[in-house]
């Protein structure tokens, strides 16, 4: 009863079903005992609802004081079948006190002839009825617990799932700092001042990063400054050998992704890539919405002397596992090689707000 009330639609739904019992009682009544449409609607329809009310409150309260699996069959079974009884005797004497009272108004329009056949009738049809509250009673408290335990599962896995993605992203900073400071190293004998800048775009790097741990998706706008701090300690170490180009959709910077989600790819790009070229080479970061997806690339020139980079690298492995436990199977990274270009290619949902 207080569950199918804890909601408008419930409580509609609810009285519907007994308005529709009172009006087949009434009905009942004209056809097989002969009393008047008004007479029998007036008769039935109010005490129905009242026993709707009562059965619902009492079959309820029972059902959450005797569930089937803490309490013994037989004593649920005796405990329902007296309040069964009980419920419909008093439903009985008050369809007599109601039916009384029109009979004392004296008018045509109202009160019944209520006979032992439709007293017994009544009495039958409120057990009948009482019972049938006590097993939606219990299907609703066995669907209740379905769903909490479902919620239970749900939130489970999504705990999991955080402590996976929190795991999979502390990876990358002990990885990339520990490049950074090997080329600090490198540095300070040779160029003090590009040490001392590289160690001020480090820091930044890393407030900005920290300033995105604290959420599970940033926007494709925020990962692209991240990865222009990283590109910039880069920058010092390779000096011109290193050029970048970006193009990123308007429509898509607003789009939501894993933090740090492009960094290990460029931060690839620069090791496999342009760290074997004397040359040097260009690293191109593009991002494009399509529909319901977003595109990310990134590609490198690479040597072509060289063997491909490796596919389980730990760069290509953690994003390969941040999509899947953010998105599944509706993410996905490929890569390819053609020639001196070596594309690594992102798609995933394009999200604007977190769901």
């Amino acid at each position: 009863m207080q569950g199918a009330f804890s909601n408008r639609r419930g409580a509609a739904l609810y009285l519907l079903v007994w308005l529709i019992l009172g009006t087949v009682l009434g009905g009942v009544i004209v056809s097989a005992f002969g009393a008047g449409w008004s007479n029998a609607l007036l008769f039935a329809l109010p005490a129905t609802l009242v026993y709707a009310f009562a059965a619902g409150f009492s079959s309820h309260a029972l059902c959450r004081a005797f569930p089937l699996t803490e309490r013994r069959p037989s004593t649920v079974v005796a405990v329902l079948s007296l309040a069964a009884l009980m419920s419909a005797l008093l439903w009985t004497l008050l369809c007599r006190a109601w039916n009384a009272l029109w009979l004392v108004l004296g008018v045509d329009w109202a009160g019944i002839a209520l006979s032992v056949s439709l007293t017994e009738l009544i009495f039958g049809l409120g057990v009948l009825l009482y019972g049938l509250s006590v097993v939606l009673q219990y299907l609703r408290i066995e669907f209740e617990r379905a769903r909490s335990a479902e919620r239970r599962v749900l939130e489970s896995k999504v705990m999991a799932q955080e402590a996976e993605l929190r795991m999979l992203r502390t990876q990358i900073d002990p990885h990339f700092l520990f490049n950074s400071l090997n080329s600090i190293s490198a540095l300070t004998s040779q160029n003090p001042a590009g040490a001392r800048e590289m160690t001020v775009q480090l820091a930044e790097f890393f407030r900005h990063s920290l300033g995105l741990e604290a959420h599970k998706k940033v926007t494709l706008q925020a990962e692209t400054v991240l990865t222009a701090h990283f590109l910039a300690v880069e920058k010092i170490r390779f000096g011109a050998r290193l050029m970048v180009e970006q193009d990123i959709a308007d429509d898509a910077r607003r789009c939501l992704v894993p933090p740090m989600i492009i960094q290990p790819l460029v931060e690839n790009a620069v090791k496999h890539g342009i760290g074997n070229l004397t040359e040097g080479g260009t690293i191109r970061i593009r991002a494009r919405r399509d529909g319901s997806l977003l595109r990310i690339s990134v590609d490198n020139d690479i040597d072509d002397d060289l063997p491909a980079p490796r596919s389980n690298g730990i760069g290509l492995a953690n994003v390969r596992q941040r999509l899947a436990a953010a998105y599944g199977h509706e993410a996905s990274i490929n890569w390819t090689r053609q020639g001196r270009t070596f594309t690594v290619e992102l798609t995933l949902p394009a999200e604007t707000t977190e769901p």
